[in-house]
This record gives structure tokens, C-alpha cells and sequence, in this order.
């Protein structure tokens, strides 16, 4: 069986898609209120983490600090070889002291970010951005099978991290680029309806173009479960690896800057993605 600690919108979706296919997952977060929503599911909630025994743990924390506390209660219930797939996004350097931790309890440790959001988690079809050992990522996939159809083993621990840190720093970056592009264009009389089919036939578009635009920015619903606060953390986490690895940002560093000088403008509680449509809207940095 696979367990899920931390019931955020990703978490929970992983739970809704678990219940999905006629398991009956145990399911953890520190809030109640959230505990009881798994289990009306149809989630297992132990009374604690130290009742979670089972072979493969999923975590979808929002912090290193987040991920040190559920380590703490939960190593001591795991049986010998289990495996932890932690989906969070955190530092590089955090999850090779995690990945340490676990292996000294005799457990294994997996730094398994993911891209689709919770709209993917709950289909079942997220992106896993694995680092750590080969032979405990053949002793999860049957379970991050579940969950993930694109499961991509990066390398050793921190590996994962890093990929996902690449990832949205390019998201967060092309989102800024998108903002102002769409806003040359309807400033200039052609509106994002009439430019975004161009852009996503044409060697312009990204994934800013061809999915966030359309599905939650044009259609005003900025429902992607995902917050502008959780995207400065991860660009945050971006600039400070490439500080860390002497790794010169211009481009990339522009558009973390704005995400920061914007935070007046949309809240961290925002949908992330009306970053950008502040940007269309004349915000600037």
C-alpha cells in the first residue's frame, strides 16, 4: 500500500486519484480539517504519523522544515526498505541530508518533484522528476506508476530538485515574457485571442502560451491550485542554486525579480498565474 502525508491540493489529489482506483490509501496532514476530508474519501487516518507502516510514503510538503518534522514521526514506524517519494519542491542540498537521514534509519529516500499540478495528480498522469537510487525508484515505480505516467530517474540525490528548480524558473520566466509579449501585441490592436493562435503554431509559444494563457488566464479562471507564493519559493530556490553553483542568471534573474516586485500587485494566496495577467494588464516591475 502507499500512504500520502501532506493533503494540500496536491497531496489531496493524489488521494482523490488513489481512491480512484479502488485503494483505500491512509492519508496524514497536521490540519484536522484536512484529515477529515480524506477520510471522506474514503482515506485510512491513522492517529499519527508513527501509525503510517507502509512501503512507499508520499510526501507533498510545502517546506524543508514541513518535510524534517514528518521525517521525524514517521522513520520510526516504517519497515525496513521502505521507500519515500517526496514530491515537495525543496533545496538540492536539503534533500542529500534527507536522503542521509533516511538511509541511516534504513529506509530509502527519493527527491520526486512533479509538474501537472493537481489537475494532473488526480488523473494520474504527473511528470516525476526523480534523484536518488535506481534500485529504490524499481521498488516504488509500481505505486508512482499510479500517479505519474512520465517518471524520469535524473540521477543521484538532488538530482530531481534540481531538474524542477530548472523547470519553473523557466515557467515563472516565460509566464513574465508572455504578460508583456500579449501586451505589445494588444497595445499595438491585436488582441491575445487573435495572437495566441499565432504564438502556439509558430516557434514563440510555451507551455505560457499554449496552456496557462487559455485554460487560466483568457478564461478568467485562475483555478490551477497552484499559488504565486508557492512560485516565488521555487524561484527563490532557483536563484540561490545557481548562487550556490556560480551560475550566471540575466534573463531568468529579470523575471525573479519581477515576481518578487509584484507581490503587491498579486498576493502570494493568488492563482500564480495572474502574474501574468497583471503584466498584460500594465503592471510592471
Amino acid at each position: 500500500m502507499v500512504a500520502v502525508v501532506g493533503l494540500g491540493n496536491m497531496g489531496m489529489a493524489m488521494v482523490t486519484r488513489l481512491r480512484g482506483l479502488g485503494l483505500a490509501p491512509p492519508a496524514w496532514d497536521l490540519d484536522p480539517a484536512k484529515r477529515a476530508a480524506a477520510e471522506a474519501t474514503g482515506a485510512v487516518v491513522p492517529e499519527g504519523l508513527g501509525g503510517i507502516a507502509d512501503a512507499v510514503v508520499l510526501l507533498s510538503l510545502p517546506n524543508e522544515a514541513a518535510v524534517a518534522a514528518v521525517l521525524e514521526a514517521l522513520l520510526p514506524g516504517l519497515p525496513a526498505g521502505a521507500v519515500i517519494a517526496d514530491t515537495s519542491t525543496l533545496s538540492p542540498g536539503a534533500v542529500r541530508d534527507f536522503a542521509a537521514r533516511v538511509a541511516a534509519a534504513g529506509c530509502a529516500y527519493l527527491d520526486a518533484p512533479v509538474s501537472g499540478g493537481p489537475a494532473g495528480a488526480a488523473a494520474g498522469t504527473l511528470a516525476m522528476m526523480i534523484g536518488g537510487e535506481a534500485a529504490a525508484l524499481d521498488r516504488a515505480r509500481p505505486d508512482l506508476d499510479r500517479v505519474a505516467t512520465k517518471i524520469l530517474h535524473i540521477g543521484a540525490s538532488g538530482a530531481g530538485q534540481v531538474a524542477k528548480l530548472v523547470n519553473n524558473l523557466m515557467v515563472a520566466t516565460n509566464l513574465v515574457v508572455a504578460g508583456e509579449a500579449l501586451r505589445l501585441g494588444a497595445r499595438a490592436g491585436v488582441a491575445p485571442e487573435a495572437l495566441l493562435p499565432v504564438l502556439n503554431g509558430a516557434t514563440g509559444r510555451s507551455a505560457a502560451t499554449e496552456i496557462n494563457w487559455p485554460r487560466w488566464i483568457a478564461s478568467g479562471t485562475f483555478d490551477s491550485g497552484f499559488s504565486a507564493g508557492l512560485m516565488r519559493k521555487d524561484v527563490r530556490l532557483a536563484v540561490a542554486l545557481a548562487e550556490a553553483v556560480g551560475a550566471p542568471l540575466d534573463a531568468t534573474a529579470r523575471a525573479a525579480a519581477a515576481w518578487e516586485a509584484l507581490s503587491g500587485a498579486v498576493p502570494d494566496v493568488e492563482d500564480f498565474n495572474r502574474l501574468s495577467a497583471a503584466i498584460f494588464e500594465g503592471a510592471t516591475a
